[in-house]
Protein backbone atom coordinates (compact mmCIF):
# COMPACT_ATOMS: atom_id res chain seq x y z
CA UNK A 1 0.00 0.00 0.00
CA UNK A 2 1.32 3.42 -0.81
CA UNK A 3 1.53 6.40 1.20
CA UNK A 4 -0.98 8.38 -0.56
CA UNK A 5 -3.45 5.06 0.01
CA UNK A 6 -2.47 4.53 3.55
CA UNK A 7 -3.17 8.42 4.36
CA UNK A 8 -6.66 7.99 2.64
CA UNK A 9 -7.59 4.65 4.84
CA UNK A 10 -6.88 6.51 8.28
CA UNK A 11 -8.34 9.69 7.22
CA UNK A 12 -11.94 7.45 6.10
CA UNK A 13 -11.54 4.70 8.53
CA UNK A 14 -10.18 6.18 11.74
CA UNK A 15 -10.54 9.90 11.29
CA UNK A 16 -14.03 10.28 9.96
CA UNK A 17 -16.01 7.72 12.64
CA UNK A 18 -13.49 9.25 15.38
CA UNK A 19 -15.07 12.49 14.50
CA UNK A 20 -18.54 10.99 14.45
CA UNK A 21 -18.24 9.40 17.67
CA UNK A 22 -16.87 12.40 19.36
CA UNK A 23 -19.99 14.53 17.60
CA UNK A 24 -22.60 12.10 19.05
CA UNK A 25 -20.34 11.97 22.77
CA UNK A 26 -21.04 15.81 23.10
CA UNK A 27 -24.71 15.20 21.85
CA UNK A 28 -24.94 12.89 24.51
CA UNK A 29 -23.17 15.37 27.07
CA UNK A 30 -25.80 17.92 26.23
CA UNK A 31 -28.48 15.10 26.73
CA UNK A 32 -27.31 14.51 30.10
CA UNK A 33 -26.95 18.39 31.18
CA UNK A 34 -30.55 19.03 30.15
CA UNK A 35 -29.53 21.90 28.06
CA UNK A 36 -32.85 22.93 27.49
CA UNK A 37 -32.98 23.92 30.83
CA UNK A 38 -30.37 26.12 30.63
CA UNK A 39 -28.69 27.46 27.72
CA UNK A 40 -31.77 26.25 25.63
CA UNK A 41 -32.35 26.23 21.99
CA UNK A 42 -29.48 29.48 21.41
CA UNK A 43 -26.79 26.78 22.60
CA UNK A 44 -27.93 24.36 19.95
CA UNK A 45 -28.22 26.98 17.29
CA UNK A 46 -24.38 27.31 17.33
CA UNK A 47 -24.11 23.43 17.55
CA UNK A 48 -25.79 23.88 13.89
CA UNK A 49 -23.78 26.43 13.03
CA UNK A 50 -20.98 24.29 13.95
CA UNK A 51 -22.37 21.52 12.08
CA UNK A 52 -22.68 23.08 8.86
CA UNK A 53 -19.48 24.84 8.90
CA UNK A 54 -17.99 21.26 8.68
CA UNK A 55 -20.77 19.43 6.35
CA UNK A 56 -19.33 22.56 3.56
CA UNK A 57 -15.99 21.31 3.27
CA UNK A 58 -16.49 17.73 4.39
CA UNK A 59 -19.01 17.44 1.80
CA UNK A 60 -16.34 19.34 -1.32
CA UNK A 61 -13.26 16.97 -0.35
CA UNK A 62 -16.10 13.82 -0.58
CA UNK A 63 -17.30 14.93 -4.22
CA UNK A 64 -14.84 17.45 -5.62
CA UNK A 65 -11.49 16.92 -6.91
CA UNK A 66 -9.65 18.80 -4.07
CA UNK A 67 -7.76 22.04 -5.37
CA UNK A 68 -6.91 25.47 -3.87
CA UNK A 69 -10.44 26.68 -3.42
CA UNK A 70 -11.46 23.24 -1.83
CA UNK A 71 -8.35 23.72 0.51
CA UNK A 72 -9.37 27.19 0.82
CA UNK A 73 -13.06 26.35 1.29
CA UNK A 74 -11.39 23.69 4.10
CA UNK A 75 -9.16 26.37 5.83
CA UNK A 76 -11.54 29.47 5.92
CA UNK A 77 -14.36 26.61 7.48
CA UNK A 78 -12.10 25.30 9.99
CA UNK A 79 -11.20 29.23 11.04
CA UNK A 80 -14.80 29.41 11.21
CA UNK A 81 -15.63 26.26 13.56
CA UNK A 82 -12.82 27.35 15.74
CA UNK A 83 -14.20 30.63 16.20
CA UNK A 84 -18.25 29.46 17.32
CA UNK A 85 -16.48 26.64 19.10
CA UNK A 86 -14.54 29.21 21.03
CA UNK A 87 -17.91 30.86 21.42
CA UNK A 88 -20.34 28.41 21.80
CA UNK A 89 -17.83 27.51 25.05
CA UNK A 90 -18.48 30.48 26.30
CA UNK A 91 -21.68 30.80 26.23
CA UNK A 92 -22.47 27.42 27.29
CA UNK A 93 -20.18 27.84 30.18
CA UNK A 94 -21.95 30.96 31.55
CA UNK A 95 -25.50 28.55 31.87
CA UNK A 96 -24.40 25.37 32.35
CA UNK A 97 -22.17 22.80 33.74
CA UNK A 98 -19.65 22.03 31.06
CA UNK A 99 -18.21 18.72 32.68
CA UNK A 100 -14.26 17.39 32.27
CA UNK A 101 -15.71 14.29 29.89
CA UNK A 102 -17.40 17.20 27.77
CA UNK A 103 -14.69 18.93 27.95
CA UNK A 104 -12.59 16.48 26.55
CA UNK A 105 -15.25 15.54 23.87
CA UNK A 106 -14.39 18.91 22.73
CA UNK A 107 -11.14 18.19 22.39
CA UNK A 108 -11.31 15.63 19.99
CA UNK A 109 -14.01 17.59 18.09
CA UNK A 110 -11.59 20.37 17.36
CA UNK A 111 -8.72 18.08 16.66
CA UNK A 112 -10.40 15.51 14.41
CA UNK A 113 -11.32 18.30 12.13
CA UNK A 114 -7.51 19.46 11.91
CA UNK A 115 -6.37 16.31 11.87
CA UNK A 116 -8.56 15.26 8.61
CA UNK A 117 -7.97 18.94 7.00
CA UNK A 118 -4.02 18.00 7.35
CA UNK A 119 -4.38 14.73 5.99
CA UNK A 120 -5.92 15.97 3.03
CA UNK A 121 -3.44 18.84 2.46
CA UNK A 122 -0.94 16.50 2.72
CA UNK A 123 -2.58 14.53 0.10
CA UNK A 124 -2.79 17.85 -2.57
CA UNK A 125 0.05 18.89 -1.29
CA UNK A 126 1.08 20.95 -4.69
CA UNK A 127 -2.39 22.65 -4.62
CA UNK A 128 -1.94 24.04 -0.98
CA UNK A 129 1.10 25.00 -1.87
CA UNK A 130 0.02 26.60 -4.91
CA UNK A 131 -2.65 29.02 -3.10
CA UNK A 132 0.54 30.54 -1.30
CA UNK A 133 2.12 31.29 -4.83
CA UNK A 134 4.36 28.49 -4.52
CA UNK A 135 5.15 25.08 -6.09
CA UNK A 136 5.05 23.50 -9.48
CA UNK A 137 1.21 24.11 -10.16
CA UNK A 138 -1.28 26.98 -11.06
CA UNK A 139 -3.92 27.36 -8.25
CA UNK A 140 -7.19 25.63 -9.61
CA UNK A 141 -10.50 27.23 -8.31
CA UNK A 142 -12.54 24.88 -10.18
CA UNK A 143 -15.20 22.60 -9.29
CA UNK A 144 -14.95 19.23 -10.70
CA UNK A 145 -16.33 16.49 -9.32
CA UNK A 146 -13.89 13.51 -8.46
CA UNK A 147 -12.39 11.72 -11.38
CA UNK A 148 -11.98 8.63 -9.52
CA UNK A 149 -15.43 9.10 -6.34
CA UNK A 150 -14.74 7.70 -3.20
CA UNK A 151 -16.25 4.09 -2.94
CA UNK A 152 -20.31 4.42 -3.10
CA UNK A 153 -20.63 2.10 0.18
CA UNK A 154 -18.71 4.49 2.28
CA UNK A 155 -19.85 7.39 1.05
CA UNK A 156 -23.35 6.17 1.47
CA UNK A 157 -22.36 4.85 4.77
CA UNK A 158 -20.95 7.71 5.89
CA UNK A 159 -23.81 10.13 5.03
CA UNK A 160 -26.16 7.68 6.62
CA UNK A 161 -24.24 7.83 9.95
CA UNK A 162 -23.75 11.46 9.86
CA UNK A 163 -27.70 11.75 9.47
CA UNK A 164 -28.29 9.59 11.80
CA UNK A 165 -25.77 10.35 14.81
CA UNK A 166 -25.38 14.11 14.03
CA UNK A 167 -27.82 16.19 12.27
CA UNK A 168 -30.84 14.23 13.63
CA UNK A 169 -29.73 14.43 17.06
CA UNK A 170 -28.50 17.99 17.04
CA UNK A 171 -31.92 19.02 15.55
CA UNK A 172 -33.87 17.01 18.01
CA UNK A 173 -31.52 18.85 20.79
CA UNK A 174 -32.69 22.70 18.87
CA UNK A 175 -36.26 21.19 19.07
CA UNK A 176 -36.07 20.04 22.26
CA UNK A 177 -34.79 23.41 23.80
CA UNK A 178 -37.41 25.46 21.84
CA UNK A 179 -40.33 23.15 23.41
CA UNK A 180 -38.49 24.19 26.71
CA UNK A 181 -39.02 27.62 25.80
CA UNK A 182 -42.28 27.91 25.35
CA UNK A 183 -43.29 25.90 28.26
CA UNK A 184 -41.68 28.73 30.57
Amino acid sequence: MSSSAAAETILLYFVLPVWLLAGFADYLCHRASRIELTSGYKESLLHLLMLAEIAVPLLAVMFFEVNALIIATMIACFVLHQLTALWDTTFASHRRSVTPVEQHVHSFLELMPLTAMLIVIALNWPQFLSLWGLGPEAARFDLVLKQDPLPWQFVAAFLAASTLFEALPFLEEFIRGLRSRKRT
